[in-house]
């Protein structure tokens, strides 16, 4: 199936501490922070994040960026008849973009090519290592309500999925270019964010990255391991507000016509190393 022919540019979180968080990423993740409005934005080359006042654990904005003009108007020709949100101010789009709520109230924008594409590819931050912000997670205990809302209405792709021993469905993994998943849905008993990832470009910069959280006395809470579905080595950390924060490498590139799989609702399917974090 034809993917959206999109890619992941910004999330927004929110937090009893933005300020906090702000600091922990630009530290870690060699960003540069800056504060406007009450909203601080942490940037590098091929990844941002923004954080505002707020409820824990919570997504303001994710905002998708379309690779081509066709891709974007074939997009809005799909999503002509929903419901669109007005844009926030504090989320920094542009005037011409796209915004949804899903089942969960989560804020999903869309906007269109940039004018100009940065042809560099993943270039060094102040950290002086590469990675690209390429998807993140929701917890959600409408699992599949929100399936069908990001495959069947704005044409997300499902990559894999995850289901128990009587075929209930447990976790999701969906594309909107080549690459496995831009967003992971997890069953779970709350509704909250998960976690972003960082892709790095090979496995040699993520062994790097991990002796970055070391020096920095970052602990690893989960990994160095391998996720089945996705097959991306990767480790999480831990933000202030307890959001998981990933590296990865080494996604998989999925053809266009690769069938969705189906994994079993285990440990190693989302750790082929060891253990895992089980959302239920």
């Amino acid at each position: 199936m034809a993917t959206l022919s999109a890619a992941l540019q910004c999330l927004h979180i929110t937090s009893p501490q933005p300020a906090r968080l702000a600091e922990f990423y630009a530290t870690t993740y060699g960003m540069t922070s800056t504060e406007q409005g009450g909203v601080w934005r942490c940037t590098a080359p091929e990844r941002e994040v923004a954080f505002s006042a707020g409820p824990v654990n919570q997504l303001r904005c994710a905002l998708f960026r379309f690779e081509t003009v066709a891709a974007w108007a074939a997009f809005q020709r799909r999503v002509s008849a929903l419901e669109k949100v007005a844009l926030p101010a504090d989320c920094g789009l542009a005037a011409d973009a796209l915004a949804v709520r899903d089942p969960d109230g989560n804020l999903i924008a869309f906007e269109k090519p940039a004018a100009a594409v940065d042809e560099g590819g993943m270039r060094a931050s102040r950290a002086g290592l590469p990675a690209q912000l390429q998807h993140f997670a929701f917890r959600t205990q409408q699992i599949a309500r929100m399936l069908a809302f990001y495959e069947d209405v704005l044409g997300f792709v499902v990559s894999d999925k995850v289901v128990d021993t009587d075929g209930g469905l447990r976790a999701c993994f969906l594309r909107v270019n080549t690459l496995h998943h831009a967003l992971a849905l997890f069953n779970a008993p709350v509704t909250c964010y998960d976690h972003q990832s960082f892709e790095a470009p090979d496995w040699a910069r993520l062994q790097q990255w991990a002796d970055r959280m070391g020096s920095l006395k970052t602990p690893i809470v989960w990994g160095v391991g391998r996720h089945g579905p996705g097959n991306d080595v990767f480790f999480m950390v831990r933000d202030p507000d307890g959001n998981l924060a990933e590296i990865s490498s080494e996604i998989e590139a999925c053809a266009e016509d690769r069938p969705a799989g189906e994994w079993p609702h285990e440990e190693r399917t989302l750790n082929l190393w060891g253990q895992a974090i089980m959302r239920s």
